[in-house]
């Protein structure tokens, strides 16, 4: 393993900040997977999941059983980790800007286009491999003249090309779930889920505003519809954002579960050798993969006490009581019901409300919903 350190572009004199990445394996020999862990930096699940990553990879190196290469950003935001405002993290928003750092990766489809479209053919796989070098030479092209553009830059270099990216991040509180495309389902990301015994998975083309995962993957299904049958391209990059239950759910158990999970996809996908020879017996799929526009949130139409009628992972009907909003003033009780029949997966960390606040999430099996798909 060797470590590389990426300086981010400063705002006021005297103040540095730096990404560091870990890098395992051969860059070019086999598959390349990113994994990453919060992004958002007041979600630190992720972080303890790739503590526990790094002692397996480190194993797993010494032992000569990387088949590809693995690059793991321990901590995806400098930037957010150094918010610490009235005695509390802001680590999902950029102080400066106000926007989420999950948000706003650049689409590099023109950029690719314009650089490969006279040079691909009917090869696909050395379409793919065109591609792969078009998206680095974006990516290494692009300005980034404020810390937080320095960041966006500086995660896409390291997870552009690669053919699988995990980007680790958790709720407030809630069941271990993943978003990916339906393009990996089924496949890898039917796969990614068993590993790591998800126990939902919400899958969207686009879900909006332009998340790190999507920016790594859609460009490839985005590209492909673009060229046209005579110039054929896979979707060669899996990209998933694994919600690791809640924010409160830091705990060495855990986390070594989880990262033992995201090892045996690693096996499955031929990036590690498997001890022996065999690969481990996968459990089955816990639930069907539902629509991301089939996630329905439960809103509060006025501020209020929140006191929760159902914890995650319960199956709901149309109407059944989720939650109750109490006035502390006037003593009313307002209780909202599930929106649809479906899982109820996750729920606000917080117990009092502005009018306006989603509360909790519920995933239906149709699809409803339309625009963003994303919470703020």
């Amino acid at each position: 393993m060797h470590i590389v350190r990426h300086p981010l572009a400063s705002a006021t004199p005297g103040t540095t900040h730096e990404l560091v990445s870990l890098h395992y394996g051969t860059p070019g020999q086999g598959p390349k997977v990113t994994i990453q862990g919060s992004l958002h930096a007041d979600e630190v699940p992720g972080m303890l999941v790739a503590h526990h990553l790094r002692s397996h990879l480190d194993a797993l190196e010494a032992a000569g059983r990387l088949r590809g290469e693995v690059v793991l950003v321990p901590m995806a935001n400098p930037l957010g980790v150094g918010q610490w405002v009235l005695r509390g993290f802001q680590g999902r928003f950029e102080l400066h800007s106000g926007e989420n750092f999950n948000r706003h990766f650049v689409n590099l489809t023109d950029a690719v286009l314009d650089r490969v479209m006279d040079r691909l053919g009917a090869d696909a796989a050395e379409n793919v491999r065109l591609v792969r070098g078009a998206l680095r030479e974006a990516v290494a092209a692009l300005g980034a003249s404020s810390p937080l553009e320095s960041l966006r830059k500086t995660l896409l270099g390291l997870a552009i090309d690669a053919d699988v990216v995990l980007d680790l991040h958790c709720d407030g509180e809630a069941q271990l779930h993943l978003y990916t495309t339906p393009q990996t389902w089924p496949g890898d990301g039917q796969l990614l889920a068993r590993c790591i015994g998800a126990e939902l998975a919400l899958l969207a083309e686009r879900s909006g505003g332009d998340p790190f995962d999507e920016a790594c993957s859609m460009v490839w299904p985005q590209l492909a519809e673009r060229l046209g049958p005579g110039k054929p391209l896979p979707p060669a990059c899996m990209a998933a954002t694994i919600e690791l239950r809640g924010e409160a759910d830091v705990r060495h158990d855990l986390a070594a579960a989880d990262a033992q999970g995201i090892v045996n996809f690693l096996i499955q996908r031929g990036v590690v050798a498997p001890e022996g020879g065999v690969p481990p017996v996968l459990p089955p799929l816990k639930r069907e993969a539902t629509p991301l526009a089939g996630s329905i949130p439960v809103v509060a139409p006025t501020g209020g006490m929140v006191v929760f009628l159902q914890v995650p992972g319960a199956s709901v009907v149309a109407g059944q009581p989720l939650v109750d909003l109490i006035d502390p003033l006037t003593g009313q009780v307002t209780t909202l019901g599930a929106p649809v029949d479906g899982l109820f997966f996750a729920r606000d960390l917080r117990r009092f409300a502005v009018a306006g606040m989603s509360l909790g999430k519920v995933a239906g099996r149709e699809a409803t919903r339309a625009g963003s798909l994303l919470s703020a």
